[in-house]
């Protein structure tokens, strides 16, 4: 594992070819107040980042929804927010979620706090990737790291696919709903997470507040609201990642 200078470095993403970590160097500068439609997923994470830099008790945290949401950018921007006080992110792809307790034990004694972010996560049907992330989660023989926290994106809300024959083995006793083993294995890894923020899609007018944020100077906001309206139902579905895609494609032309 390559040595990196944690003091002047914010961000690292695994390398697993290499089994290294490699420094980012450009970050994604999207700041808390550029993400609209989101203040209550907003408040909770900050909440939880403050905690966990203040050595208090805190939670590791499930993003979860639908896509475009604003998952991944509000992780990103409370990176931004907090890397002042020694916030630190390392970002580990789902298929290298083995090398996971190797990391851990790389930086467990270092003196920043270092989430792990996990960037869409999920598992299919026969994936033993999240006994790794189990580890972590909630320690083995050793306690898991006090200076560590998992922050995961995701469109499941319990990460494993969930078919209707894993009710079967579910039944009901004396007024009480038992559940299955194999959906009670598809909760549990969920259960680790302890806080849980959803994500849902947005309607018409939280989508034309993100275009007026993006577009501050347009006068003619009919005129952008129809243009926006437009590219949204080709794209297929209102979101602040459409907002952003729009943007990308008008800015300087309205």
């Amino acid at each position: 594992m390559s040595s990196i200078d944690w003091k002047l470095t914010t961000a690292a993403v695994w390398r697993a070819h290499n089994r290294q970590l490699r420094a980012v160097r450009h970050l994604d500068p999207i700041r808390l107040d550029d993400l609209l439609g989101v203040d209550t997923q907003k408040g909770k994470l900050v909440r939880n980042t403050e905690r966990f830099l203040a050595g208090e008790p805190c939670n590791h945290v499930l993003l979860w929804g639908s896509r475009g949401t604003g998952k991944s950018s509000l992780v990103k921007a409370v990176l931004n927010e907090f890397a002042p006080q020694g916030l630190r992110l390392i970002e580990v792809d789902k298929d290298e979620l083995a090398s996971l307790p190797e990391i851990v034990d790389d930086i467990r004694e270092r003196a920043q706090r270092f989430v792990i972010y996990c960037d869409d996560l999920s598992f299919d049907e026969g994936e033993r990737g999240y006994k790794h992330l189990k580890t972590v989660l909630e320690g083995s023989i050793e306690l898991p790291p006090e200076n560590v926290r998992i922050y995961a994106t995701s469109n499941r809300r319990h990460l494993l696919p969930e078919y209707h024959r894993d009710n079967a083995a579910s039944r009901v006793v004396d007024g009480e709903l038992h559940l299955g083993d194999a959906v009670e294995e598809k909760i549990s890894l969920a259960d680790r997470f302890g806080l849980g923020l959803s994500f849902y899609p947005i309607s018409e007018q939280q989508y034309f507040e993100m275009i007026d944020h993006l577009f501050p100077a347009v006068n003619d906001r009919e005129q952008l609201h129809t243009l926006a309206r437009r590219f949204s139902m080709e794209k297929g579905g209102r979101s602040g990642r459409t907002a952003r895609q729009f943007w990308n494609q008008h800015s300087g032309d309205i």
